[in-house]
Formats: structure tokens, sequence, C-alpha cells
């Protein structure tokens, strides 16, 4: 019994060192990949889906494709950090930062599959949600990364919510949302300023580099 307490507090000693922590498995060169992807996912969907707001599942193929190859690129850039990584804190610091930003992921799932199903009027609010869930997602990671990656987060509120308002200015023009460059701004800059925070607070310095 006591041995199954040591080791729980030893448990409970690493997560909160971990919390104190600096977690370096994000980087500039994916968080810029990703906004790269957001950008040929515009112009893709440009060419491929010409009239998004009457074509709402090719708007979502393009931009879920783009999400989950952007997720894939980060997941395996971590993954391999983490193996590589002689120290546990790191490792435990991986795992934290997973499940800080996993429920946004989440969230963001879940929604896109209720609105397909019951709500399908109300696609249009999909670019919004996603900006708004993304921006939760940054902040409660926060913890873990810069202070200077609330500039991220708050980017990505503000802009989901800046779409939303020019939306209801153009007398409720929903095709506004629905445009390639809405999610290829929002997305694009949004990722290339989380690659340039990630590179100024923990890649400039050659001796804050790991």
């Amino acid at each position: 019994m006591e041995l199954n307490e040591a080791l729980s507090q030893i448990t409970e000693i690493r997560r909160q060192m971990a919390r104190a922590g600096l977690f370096r498995g994000y980087r500039s060169v994916t968080a810029a990949f990703s906004g790269c992807v957001a950008i040929v996912a515009a112009c893709l969907q440009s060419v491929l889906v010409p009239m998004p707001h009457r074509n709402t599942r090719g708007f979502m193929f393009v931009w879920l494709a783009a999400a989950v190859v952007s997720l894939v690129a980060a997941a395996v850039h971590m993954i391999v950090r983490c193996r590589r990584a002689d120290s546990p804190l790191q490792k435990d610091l991986t795992v934290l930062a997973a499940e800080q930003f996993a429920p946004c992921l989440a969230g963001g799932a879940l929604l896109t599959i209720a609105m397909n199903l019951f709500a399908r009027e109300h696609l249009f609010m999909l670019p919004v949600c996603w900006a708004v869930l993304f921006s939760m997602g940054v902040f409660a990671s926060r913890q873990v990364l810069p202070r200077a990656i609330t500039i991220v987060g708050g980017y990505y509120m503000l802009a989901g919510l800046v779409a939303l308002a020019v939306t209801a200015s153009e007398s409720g023009d929903h095709a506004l949302l629905f445009s390639p460059w809405t999610m290829g701004t929002i997305f694009g800059v949004g990722q290339f300023l989380a690659a340039g925070v990630l590179y100024w607070t923990l890649e400039r310095d050659p001796a804050r580099r790991d």
C-alpha cells in the first residue's frame, strides 16, 4: 500500500514539474507547414468547389483533409522528438500538451458531425466555430508554452469573431464565410504567426534549442 502511495506521489510530482516546464515539441517548421497547407487548401477549394455554399460537403472535405494533413505532420514530429528525448520530463510535457489540446480537436470534430447531420442550414458557421475552438486549444496549452503564444490564441479568437461580424454586416451573406480565403486567411496567417512566435521564443537563441 505504501509503495503504491509513493508511486502515486512520484507521478504527481512529475506531473507538477511538467506543468511548470516549457514544452518544445511544437516547432516553427511544422506550424509554417500547416500555414502552407491552409493556403494550398484555399487554392484547391477555389478550383474544386467553386460554389461552396451549394456544395458544403466539398467544402468540409477540403478543409477536414487539410486539418488531417497538418495534424498528422505535427503528431509525427512530436512523436519522433519524444522518442529521441532523453529527458522523462519532456516526455511528460508531450503527453500533457496533447491532453490540453485534444479537447478542442475533439470538440471541433464532434461539432462538425453534429451540424452536418442536424443543422446543415448553419454549416456556414463552421469557419467561425473552428477558429474559436482552435483559439481555446491554444489558450489551454499556454501553461506549457511560451507566454507569447497568447498572441496566437487571441488572433484566432478575434479572427473568428471578425469573420462573423463582417458576414453580419453584409446583409447575412453566408457565402462569404464559405469563401476559400476566409479559411485560408484565418488559418494561414494564424499558423505563420504561431511559427514566428515559436521561432522567436524557442529557436532563435541557440542556447535555448534542444
